[in-house]
């Protein structure tokens, strides 16, 4: 998908959420850019911002009815459909995406989702349940298979009180994600998916078991990705990092909400980076009480968890995949067999201890293929994901 430059039209629709306010930041914030804004809001929308707001920031009157008598004697939504280079629909609220996703044209706004020839986006926000309710999920998988481009959500404290995915971008994420240069470079115009960080697997709502991943190399492969002109998704485990600039990110949890964000987008994905470090195991039954301390010992039960790098590699025709492998010894040897058993395109793998690994700045690699392999020496891991990525370059082109 093209972005958007300066002197391009954007359309940007506005649907019914507490997010709307940011809408009028990210108006603002286009028009700064040498970008012509026009704004068609939903009728619920004007219940949270009103019209007038978004006729300031832009000089443009706000369309909001679509049997309005003063556009449509001349097929005005039409038009409107034609000015537009862009539409973004900033924030989407459930109810929107998924009349979008199945064609709904009642009311302007979802007319002129069906009527332009433009590129579309979303930034969708909602109540975390409502975002990984199934039915949304589906909606979301319909719109990425044709093409609307999925910005965000965030994760943190939500304004119904809640806390996790479902926060619309910032609208200077939103810009930033939009506004790219053309893009060029190794991956020019592929499809990246990077897994990253931990996860966590719940005890008790208080207690879990992880590991010391920090998720500093999935988070430098990804922005070393988007550097070589990639359009790069980074699903994360819980870390304390920044979003690489021009990544689109989704937080998780578990494994299970690892591998259904993987799965939820796979199908678009040209290549598949497994770099987080994800639980092999995870409590059989998580209790919904904290557990108290009462005997010397306690068992916990614990079941497999689904192997999303395998299950990526077993794809008919699936994406070119990138597997990671922390070892403690025989490095070589162990990362050849995970290259066999998973059937992986590719391993990257590393020693951990000794400075190395988890919750180090620097890193080396042992990477292998089928017929080959490449050592790179110790140093800075933005640095160790740039060369890495000439590697799989060669291999992906070949």
């Amino acid at each position: 998908m093209r972005g958007i430059e300066a002197g391009n039209n954007l359309l940007l629709g506005v649907t019914g959420g507490i997010a709307a306010y940011k809408s009028i930041e990210l108006a603002r914030l286009f028009r700064r850019k040498g970008v012509e804004v026009r704004v068609v809001m939903t009728e619920a929308a004007t219940r949270f911002v009103g019209p007038m707001s978004f006729q300031a920031v832009t000089g443009e009157a706000v369309r909001v009815r679509l049997f309005d008598e003063a556009h449509e004697a001349a097929m005005g939504h039409i038009e409107l459909a034609r000015w537009a280079d862009h539409l973004l629909v900033a924030p989407a609220s459930a109810d929107f995406l998924a009349r979008m996703a199945h064609g709904f044209g009642d009311d302007l706004l979802s007319t002129l989702c069906l009527a332009t020839s433009a590129p579309v986006s979303v930034a969708p926000a909602m109540n975390v349940n409502m975002w990984e309710h199934p039915a949304t999920r589906a909606n979301m998988s319909l719109l990425a298979d044709r093409g609307v481009r999925v910005l965000g959500p965030a994760s943190g404290d939500l304004a119904c009180g809640d806390t996790g995915a479902g926060r619309m971008l910032e609208a200077a994420e939103i810009v930033s994600l939009l506004m790219y240069p053309r893009k060029t470079g190794l991956f020019a115009g592929e499809k990246v998916i990077v897994t990253a960080g931990p996860t966590r697997e719940a005890v008790d709502p208080v207690r879990f078991i992880s590991n010391r991943s920090s998720g500093k190399m999935g988070f430098a492969l990804a922005e070393a990705f988007a550097e070589q002109g990639a359009e790069v998704l980074l699903v994360s485990g819980p870390v304390n990092l920044d979003t690489p600039a021009g990544v689109r990110r989704l937080d998780v949890q578990s494994a299970l909400e690892m591998h259904r964000a993987v799965f939820d987008n796979i199908r678009n994905a040209d290549i598949f980076a497994g770099c987080a470090a994800v639980a092999d195991y995870r409590p059989e039954n998580p209790s919904d009480r904290k557990l108290k301390k009462n005997d010397d010992q306690m068992a916990l039960s614990l079941v497999k968890n689904p192997d999303i790098l395998a299950e990526v590699a077993a794809l008919e025709n699936g994406p070119f995949t990138l597997g990671f492998a922390a070892e403690t010894q025989e490095l070589a040897e162990n990362a050849r067999g995970k290259l066999a058993a998973k059937g992986v395109d590719m391993i990257a793998a590393n020693l951990v201890g000794e400075n190395l690994g988890f919750d180090t700045e620097q890193n080396a690699l042992l990477v292998l293929w089928s017929d080959g392999e490449q050592r790179l020496p110790k140093q800075p891991k933005k640095g160790l994901a740039r060369a890495l990525l000439e590697i799989v370059a060669e291999q992906y082109q070949t």
